[in-house]
């Protein structure tokens, strides 16, 4: 029991640490955020074996995790505050080409992040071309570029 004690710990633990960091921090890893998830995998490990290194325990934390995650994942669906404090919800960082920098500072998002996506997914060179950018609960930025003119 003690084993499932530390592994629902250890879990949400973790999902607190997470969305506090905030959701760009896991949409794109760089080397250093590689590193970071190593050793946090290291350092969760060591904590919820502690000193059962035995395949009953294995599974039993294996269950749990999983069981763990179905459970709120189907919370999730039924309740929409918990949703939202889970995932987080999408919001516009950028309208009619101008940048909301409250939003953006909230996210810990910069203009080159927008920048970036903009020239990736459409092409666009500047904020002038952006009607509105998005950041989305997964941590990526979609871009709704302005229409064109129909002026030749």
């Amino acid at each position: 029991m003690e084993s499932v004690i530390r592994a629902l710990v250890v879990y949400f633990f973790l999902m607190v640490v997470f969305r506090v960091a905030g959701r760009r921090t896991l949409a794109e890893m760089t080397g250093f955020d590689l590193i970071l998830m190593l050793i946090i995998s290291e350092t969760t490990q060591e904590a919820l074996i502690d000193d059962d290194k035995s395949l009953t325990n294995a599974a039993l934390l294996i269950l749990t995790l999983v069981g763990t995650n179905i459970v709120l994942s189907v919370l999730k669906y039924y309740s929409s505050t918990l949703d939202k404090w889970i995932d987080g919800r999408a919001f516009i960082i950028v309208e009619n080409g101008k940048c909301l920098k409250d939003r953006m500072a909230r996210a810990r998002v910069d203009q080159g992040d927008i920048m970036e996506a903009a020239r990736r997914n459409h092409g666009l060179k500047t904020l002038d071309q952006i009607k509105y950018a998005v950041l989305e609960r997964d941590g990526q930025i979609s871009i709704i570029p302005r229409e064109e003119t129909g002026e030749s």
